[in-house]
C-alpha cells in the first residue's frame, strides 16, 4: 500500500489536492493500527473504510484523521472503538432462512454418518449464526458429535457470542426466521427473557461451542472443518485480501468439506471456481471437489 509518491506535482507545479492527503492519512492510520495492535484493515475496500473512519472521527469530536491516528496510538480503547466500527458486526439469527433450510436438506444428511462434525464461522459477529447452526443440528440429531469453532477479530462482540446474549425485541424476526428455516420446535423453547429485556439462548447450546480471536487478514488455519460460513465477510475486501481468504478457507476444508458464502458473494470470479460444486447456486453453498 506505501508505494513511493511524489508529495509535489512538479507538472501541475502544485501540492497535492485534499483527496490524495486524506488517502495518506488513512493510509498511516491503518498502518498504525496494525504495527501496534495487530489489526489488518489495510486491504480493506477504501471507500467503506473511508466512510467508517470519518464516522469514528465525529464519534469521537475530532476534527481529522490524524488526530484520530494520534489518539488510538496512545489509547488501547481508541483502537478497540475503531476496530468495533471497522469490522461491521451485523448478524442475526437464521438470516437468510433459505440458506439455512437447504442445509437441513442438502447438506447436513450427508454428514449424519460421520464420527466428529467441525464447524468454522468465520467472523462470527455476537454469534447469532453459530446458535442458529446449533439449533439446526440439534433438530436433526448432530448436536453432540459436532464442534462448533466461533471467530471474529472484534473483542467486544466475541464476548456477546459467548454470553450468548441479544435483544428481545429481535425475537419476533428471528422466529419468523427461524420458521422459514424449517424449524422443528416453538423458537421459544431455545431461549429465557432476563428481567433487563433481553435473552439468553439456552446454555446447552453453547457447550459445544469454541469462541477465538482470529483475524482473516493475518492468521492461519487452524484445523480440518467439514462445514466452513465466511457470509458477508469479504464484500469489505480488496481483491487482494479476498484471494488469500479464499486460500485460507480451501485448506481449511476438509475432502467433500462445503462452505457457505453470503447472498451478495460467489466462488465464480476466483482462482478456486474449478475446485468447487455447487450444492446450491442462489443460497451460495458449495461442495470442496479437488
Amino acid at each position: 500500500m506505501f508505494e513511493d509518491k511524489l508529495l509535489f506535482n512538479q507538472s501541475a507545479n502544485r501540492y497535492p489536492d485534499e483527496g490524495y492527503r486524506e488517502q495518506v492519512e488513512i493510509e498511516l492510520l491503518l498502518e498504525g493500527l496494525y504495527r501496534v495492535y495487530g489489526y489488518d484493515f489495510r486491504d480493506y475496500a477504501f471507500p467503506s473504510l473511508r466512510r467508517r473512519i470519518w464516522h469514528q472521527v465525529y464519534k469521537e469530536q475530532l476534527t481529522s484523521i490524524s488526530e484520530l491516528q494520534g489518539r488510538l496510538l496512545y489509547d488501547r480503547k481508541a483502537s478497540e472503538r475503531l476496530v468495533e466500527t471497522l469490522s461491521i458486526p451485523v448478524t442475526e439469527m437464521f438470516r437468510d432462512p433459505l440458506m439455512f433450510k437447504k442445509l437441513r436438506e442438502k447438506v447436513l444428511p450427508e454428514l449424519k454418518d460421520m464420527p466428529m462434525i467441525r464447524v468454522w464461522h468465520a467472523g462470527c459477529s455476537t454469534g447469532e449464526e453459530v446458535y442458529s447452526m446449533a439449533i439446526l443440528l440439534e433438530e436433526e440429531g448432530l448436536f453432540e458429535k459436532t464442534r462448533l469453532y466461533a471467530t471474529d477479530m472484534n473483542i467486544a462482540s466475541l464476548q456477546q457470542a459467548r454470553e450468548g446474549i441479544c435483544s428481545l425485541e429481535k425475537m419476533k424476526q428471528y422466529t419468523m426466521n427461524y420458521l422459514e428455516a424449517g424449524g422443528k420446535h416453538s423458537f421459544s423453547e431455545y431461549y429465557k427473557v432476563t428481567n433487563d429485556g433481553m435473552v439468553v439462548f439456552d446454555p446447552r447450546l453453547r457447550k459445544n461451542m469454541i469462541f477465538s480471536d482470529h483475524h482473516l487478514a493475518t492468521d492461519k488455519s487452524f484445523n480440518e472443518f467439514q462445514l466452513i460460513f465466511c457470509r458477508n465477510v469479504m464484500i469489505y475486501f480488496n481483491d487482494t485480501l479476498r484471494d488469500r481468504v479464499h486460500q485460507l478457507i480451501y485448506d481449511s476444508l476438509a475432502p467433500d468439506g462445503v462452505l457457505v458464502l453470503g447472498s451478495k458473494e460467489s466462488i465464480h470470479y476466483t482462482a478456486f471456481r474449478s475446485r468447487y460444486e455447487e450444492v446450491d447456486y442462489n443460497e451460495r453453498i458449495y461442495r470442496k471437489i479437488r
